[in-house]
């Protein structure tokens, strides 16, 4: 349970995903995962011919993309889900200054929930951890009669 300041308490999340995306024009995948000393879950180099996950159908890249998935979570556990990513990456703040000057960096979370009132809080620590290195936080909420929830 999460407790408001006012004390009310909230249901935790059913379910929660996380992805670190790095994307550009001029990314280099291989050049990335040696910055960060972590090969991705998934990568391309723009222009590259790449396969739609669920039609199959072929299309160009439009941009360059590195991305490193943590484990799916139920119920949700966005806090683990971002040291899951960040311990396997450089602590290093200057790759990470570099990273975020030269391309988006985004922590891309999609939090889905079971019924209504659900909530979740972030620690400090890992709020401090993401701004430290540059790495803007996405959330996608679904709700519990959304369709996309599959």
């Amino acid at each position: 349970m999460h407790r408001t300041l006012e004390g009310a308490e909230m249901g935790p999340l059913q379910r929660s995903r996380a992805t670190l995306r790095i994307a550009g024009d001029e990314l280099i995948p291989d050049e990335i995962s040696h910055l960060l000393g972590c090969l991705p879950t998934s990568s391309r180099r723009k222009g590259e011919e790449i396969s739609g996950k669920t039609s199959g159908q072929k299309h160009v890249a439009i941009s360059g993309l590195w991305r490193l998935t943590a484990s799916p979570r139920e119920p949700e556990d966005l806090d683990g889900q971002i040291d899951e990513i960040l311990i396997r990456l450089t602590d290093d703040l200057k790759v990470w200054k570099a990273l975020s000057q030269r391309y988006s960096v985004d922590l891309f979370c999609g939090l889905f929930m079971g019924c209504g009132n659900e909530g979740l809080s972030l620690s400090a620590s890992s709020l401090q951890a993401l701004g430290a290195r540059g790495i803007e936080l996405g959330l996608d909420i679904y709700g519990p009669d959304d369709p996309d929830d599959a």
